[in-house]
């Protein structure tokens, strides 16, 4: 039976099956929609410290050991009058507040320490990645309730091949312990605004969009 069929049929034939194997093992789960608006925002998970986050430490009454413009160096450390060599990144503001206050409580008594950070970077786990066939592929801050519209905003939009509905995201299931797959409709999000194809993000999220074979 098979010697009846051309080899070049033959071959199409499993280059097909292959094909929809692949779409049933990966990319097939899908997220719920998001509205492209929150219909409650609500404050995300206590940001984490990252490097090249921009910190402004303030000692209460005691101006001159207070600093502004501070940049976490890239071995997430940083250093402020009478703290040399803080380890930074990987803390909460109010857990750094705390470690400062016990490095200045040897030189003044009961210092009131707090820390804002007025220039965001974070960790890795807390940045949304979008590679692929965008305008500019980019590392971008993740914000309470963002959403894959946001990101897509945030990079431009799709590049003139890119096969926007192939698209993939990428999350780390922490209960599982592993990565997870997830099929994105960016194509029909962007050119026919169907708000169905709009999810939430998390932090950590790495999205992934493939050029067009036509």
């Amino acid at each position: 039976m098979l010697e009846s069929i051309s080899p070049r049929l033959l071959a199409g034939t499993m280059l097909a099956a292959l094909a929809l194997g692949g779409c049933a093992t990966g990319g097939g789960n899908q997220l719920p929609p998001a509205s492209f608006v929150a219909m409650q925002e609500g404050p995300g998970e206590d940001y984490v410290i990252g490097p090249l986050d921009e910190l402004t430490v303030s000692v209460w009454r005691n101006p001159e050991l207070s600093a502004e413009k501070i940049q976490v160096r890239p071995d997430g450390r940083i250093t402020t009058p009478l703290v040399s060599d803080m380890p930074a990144v990987g803390k909460t503001p109010a857990m750094l507040s705390e470690d400062i206050r016990l490095q200045l409580s040897q030189y003044i008594e009961d210092p009131i320490v707090s820390v804002i950070v007025t220039n965001f970077a974070g960790t890795f786990s807390q940045q949304v990645r979008i590679v692929g066939a965008t305008e500019k592929p980019a590392s971008i801050p993740y914000r309470a309730n963002m959403t894959v519209l946001d990101a897509m905003i945030a990079v431009g939009g799709l590049s003139e091949f890119a096969a926007g509905n192939k698209a993939k995201l990428i999350r780390f299931d922490k209960q599982a312990g592993r990565q997870k797959e997830y099929g994105l409709r960016l194509g029909d999000l962007l050119k026919r605004g169907a708000s169905e194809a709009n999810v939430m993000l998390q932090p950590g999220d790495v999205i992934i969009i493939p050029e067009s074979m036509f």
